[in-house]
């Protein structure tokens, strides 16, 4: 018997959450990247704050990188692991020389404005296969995101008026 038998799930009705996983997982992979060069680079105003925050998030990027690789697994597929295959479907853009704090921002918010889109769209997805799993993995990353983006937007949002 195969895993899906004994997680009562069809390969057939799943190939679509596996294929959206493959994407997303390569797009994670990218944004990775991206926020260890951010946390690598950054200079000037900001510095303490956002050193220590990029890599706050570059760790919670790695921790989804394994568990959609292992999701993929658990459905049957097989999670890319050659950068040079994540570069051909990702759909974030790698990015490096950005030594600005507010600039490193944006291209995050505009990451995770990306990673919530698709998603989303992974959830439609595993709904309609029945697979609850990823639906609740997906809906745990959009909570997470969710807040980072009120609070990344919160920390761009300029100077305080009295």
């Amino acid at each position: 018997m195969k895993t899906l038998d004994y997680l009562h799930l069809n390969e057939k009705k799943v190939a679509g959450v596996v294929s959206a996983l493959h994407r997303l997982l390569a797009d994670f992979q990218v944004h990775y990247t991206n926020l260890r060069g951010f946390h690598w680079e950054i200079k000037g105003h900001g510095f303490f704050v956002l050193h220590g925050k990029f890599e706050d998030m570059y760790n919670d990027a790695a921790e989804k990188v394994d568990e959609i690789a292992e999701r993929i697994l658990m459905l049957g597929g097989t999670p890319e692991n050659k950068f040079s295959e994540y570069l051909k479907v990702a759909q974030v853009k790698e990015i490096s020389g950005v030594t600005c704090g507010s600039e490193a921002v944006d291209h995050i918010l505009e990451t995770y404005s990306y990673l919530i889109g698709e998603e989303r769209k992974v959830i439609e997805l595993a709904n309609e296969a029945g697979d609850d799993a990823t639906a609740d993995l997906m809906t745990g990353y959009l909570k997470e995101q969710e807040k980072m983006v009120w609070m990344l937007v919160a920390f761009s949002s300029g100077s305080c008026k009295k």
